[in-house]
């Protein structure tokens, strides 16, 4: 780390040192005894600009205040049953460990419905999502390789992208600005597994959109990156989803599916949950209903540089370029009239361009 990086440390901490309760106590809850790497992670999310950085970070403090989010794994989705449909439409789970000792983060992105639940409950379950990758995953991480481990690698199965996934898009932004403004620099590496020709063609567009930073940590692997990732991992650590070559993904697969709430990291979560409410509520009754997290309304100046791009491009597919011949063999074109047609076809690209922001943005957890 170079001298400019550590004055830029050293003052941060400076003004964090002066922030009042109780933002001084969510603030041990974020760093979970590593505060260097932690302001590490929010100066590299501002390029290093400490007064940018500094806002930021006290932003973020007000929040989770704000939101009790210091609470939240406080909070399970009650009853089992509906916390089951939820984990079976927002496909997220953890596979084991990189040989670096990296909690491994599947997503199953194509697959994904969010349809079973309000907005509120899926942000609900991934914040929480969040809080014990960080309090409970990462700290015993680090404890068992004697080494600060604060970030994740995250493998995401693209397979399954879908027209009918337009009703997403406030989720997703949802999710990808929370993300952002509040877990930044959390994803180590981001392998991009069982791409369609559809995912393909947008990140070509998206790609060049993207800082630098941004770009240097995604890789788009062929097929389903099982011998890729085999490189970091023992076989044990693959998400199921990449353990079959030349299968794509199954939703239901053999090896064992991360995104069950059967899944030994799920039950441990939950268990982790309910624990905890007991511990804080020990005569209270069980809450139902979900918990409403002040959510985002303005998207990210990146993102919307992105959807704008998408949007410019299909002035090209209408004159038969680009992407025409692969969004015929999708056979959009016989399920709507021209002006439906291209009507349609901007809503899925700026769908895209929130998914794959979402997927790739360069603070995301």
């Amino acid at each position: 780390m170079g001298i400019v990086s550590q004055e830029a440390i050293i003052q941060f901490q400076a003004l964090v040192d002066q922030v009042e309760e109780p933002l001084k106590a969510t603030f041990q809850n974020v760093h979970q005894g590593y505060p260097t790497e932690t302001l590490v992670r929010f100066l590299k999310a501002r390029d290093w600009n400490v007064a940018k950085a500094h806002k930021m970070l006290v932003d973020c403090l007000e929040w989770r205040v704000h939101n009790d989010i210091d609470d939240m794994l406080t909070k399970p989705i009650v009853p089992p049953d509906f916390y089951k449909e939820v984990r079976d439409s927002q496909l997220i789970g953890m596979s084991g460990y990189s040989r670096e000792g990296l909690p491994v983060i599947a997503i199953g992105v194509g697959l994904s419905t969010y349809d079973k639940a309000s907005v509120h409950y899926y942000v609900q379950s991934h914040i929480q999502i969040n809080e014990y990758r960080d309090s409970v995953i990462l700290p015993s991480a680090s404890k068992k390789h004697g080494r600060p481990i604060t970030t994740c690698v995250k493998v995401l199965d693209m397979s399954g992208l879908k027209f009918s996934a337009l009703n997403q898009i406030k989720i997703l932004t949802a999710i990808s600005t929370i993300d952002d403004l509040n877990y930044p620099e959390k994803t180590n590496t981001y392998y991009v597994v069982n791409t369609p020709y559809i995912f393909t063609a947008c990140w070509k567009v998206v790609k060049p959109l993207l800082h630098e930073r941004t770009r240097k940590k995604v890789n788009v692997l062929p097929g389903c990156g099982r011998d890729e990732l085999l490189q970091i991992m023992d076989y044990e650590s693959l998400p199921h989803f990449c353990k079959r070559q030349g299968s794509g993904s199954s939703r239901y697969s053999d090896y064992g599916d991360c995104f069950s709430l059967d899944h030994p990291f799920h039950q441990q979560l939950y268990d982790y949950m309910k624990q905890k409410q007991a511990n804080q509520e020990p005569s209270g009754p069980i809450r139902h209903g979900s918990v409403h997290v002040e959510l985002p309304e303005e998207a990210t100046a990146e993102e919307t540089e992105i959807v704008k791009t998408l949007e410019s491009e299909l002035h090209k597919f209408e004159n038969g370029n680009g992407l025409s011949s692969s969004l015929d063999e999708l056979k959009l074109r016989s399920s709507f009239r021209f002006e439906s047609y291209v009507t349609a076809n901007t809503l899925y690209f700026n769908y895209l361009g929130r998914k794959l922001h979402y997927i790739v943005s360069q603070e995301t957890n």
